[in-house]
């Protein structure tokens, strides 16, 4: 499963999320300030696809910047903490230990998009 989103500043929000979460940029196409597509893989598996808002008219994939949001598993959610706010990423939920066992903060990045992270890997199926 790949999430994506759209940015409006996609070059910028790909450093955002490489210097503040830690993921690992695997390949930008694109010209100038443009994305066409990106893809950052998460250390411990997955990773998410994004790029450029376009234009509406001829868009396959309208998304508004902004309007992103995801669950991200940890495993030392202290230490994710503090790099995301040192880089600048907005606190929505500060850290915070849940009755199910997890621990997790929500934070926004430069585009409005809210990431939630936590030790919580969902229940085996």
């Amino acid at each position: 499963m790949w999430p994506t989103l759209r940015a409006t500043d996609a070059r910028a929000l790909i450093r955002f999320l490489v210097d503040a979460f830690g993921f690992r940029e695997v390949v930008v196409h694109g010209d100038g300030d443009r994305v066409d597509h990106a893809q950052l893989a998460w250390p411990p598996g997955g990773g998410i696809m994004l790029g450029s808002v376009r234009d509406a008219d001829g868009d396959r994939w309208p998304l508004r910047p902004g309007t992103f949001g995801a669950y991200v598993v940890t495993d030392d959610p202290d230490a994710l903490y503090k790099r995301a706010v040192d880089a600048g990423a907005e606190v929505v939920m500060e850290l915070t230990d849940t009755d199910y066992g997890s621990r997790d903060f929500i934070v926004r990045d430069p585009e409005g998009n809210r990431w939630s992270f936590g030790t919580y890997r969902g229940e085996p199926s």
